[in-house]
């Protein structure tokens, strides 16, 4: 491992176990690329943490689940994690988000960097960092550097798969986002819909949210204005957790899938999250990278 420099991949996170693909694909993408330098994991979620930790104590749930790997069972918040690496000697970081717009848990992500970078001390070698770089969402993140249609497009040909699935079956290509009721993340939603119809003009894209903007009524309203019969599916998440198993595709009556049948319109899902794409992943070990780059921070 390098002396002193390590990434930090901070996530949501997630309880669903056959959900944790997404994020650990994520991982081991950026262990292979970076083979020498210390990577943490950070579930940012004080709940789902609180979960884990209680089924780390359940006998009964570990014997059922004998391959959870010890790093999730233990796994610490942001500041937790940096505090472990800051006491084991790492004083440079990455801190690599895996959301994938840039909303209200990247800003708290960016306020915590921006207060451990803030400590000065009375002798400058007893700071506990020398840097601390964080990198962008998928989606981008305001940079004068690094405009964030970039990464709509990078992202967008990543998904290039998905356009063909969709080709393959007759349909419209339907993606459901996050989105958050009090950020106005949803422009760029409806910009990464609008490259995707630009990159595959046979397909028509489109995106709802479970929160906020786009909502699922203006998806339907789109998809009857073109007299779409068939869509689909797909969870914009990096994790395929509940949302994609119960507000995408579930059972319930108000889950999309059921929603769409309502209206008799065929639903493929496709219940997979975005960072067990390996192109996807690809793009986080990028962001990673940049950021380390501009900061000074070596990765190797």
């Amino acid at each position: 491992m390098h002396d002193n420099t390590a990434i930090v991949l901070a996530t949501f996170g997630t309880t669903v176990v056959s959900a944790l693909n997404g994020i650990l694909a994520i991982r081991d993408t950026m262990a292979a690329a970076f083979p020498h330098t210390r990577i943490k994991l950070a579930f940012t979620s004080n709940q789902v943490r609180r979960i884990w930790h209680r089924r780390a104590d359940n006998g009964a749930y570990l014997a059922e689940h004998p391959g959870l790997p010890r790093e999730i069972l233990e796994i610490e918040g942001i500041l937790a994690a940096i505090a472990t690496l800051q006491d084991r000697g790492y004083t440079s970081l990455v801190v690599q988000p895996t959301h994938v717009a840039p909303a209200e848990e990247f800003h708290d992500l960016a306020a915590y960097v921006r207060g451990l970078l803030s400590i000065r001390t009375m002798k400058p070698r007893w700071r506990p960092f020398a840097a601390i770089a964080l990198g962008r969402p998928l989606l981008g993140a305001y940079s004068p550097d690094r405009p964030y249609a970039d990464d709509i497009r990078i992202l967008a040909q990543a998904l290039a798969d998905d356009a063909a699935l969709a080709d393959r079956h007759n349909a419209a290509l339907v993606y459901m986002g996050h989105g958050n009721r009090y950020f106005p993340s949803g422009g760029l939603y409806l910009e990464f819909a609008a490259r995707m119809r630009q990159l595959y003009p046979d397909i028509l894209t489109l995106i709802g949210t479970v929160e906020g903007f786009p909502a699922f009524a203006e998806v339907l309203a789109d998809l009857r204005l073109h007299g779409v019969r068939r869509v689909v599916v797909k969870p914009l998440l990096i994790v395929a957790g509940e949302h994609a198993t119960r507000d995408l595709a579930g059972p319930q009556e108000d889950s999309w899938q059921s929603m769409f049948a309502r209206e008799g319109i065929e639903t493929v899902p496709v219940t997979s999250g975005l960072g067990e794409h390996p192109a996807v992943a690809r793009i986080f070990v990028d962001h990673a990278a940049q950021a380390a780059a501009e900061a000074g921070v070596e990765l190797r």
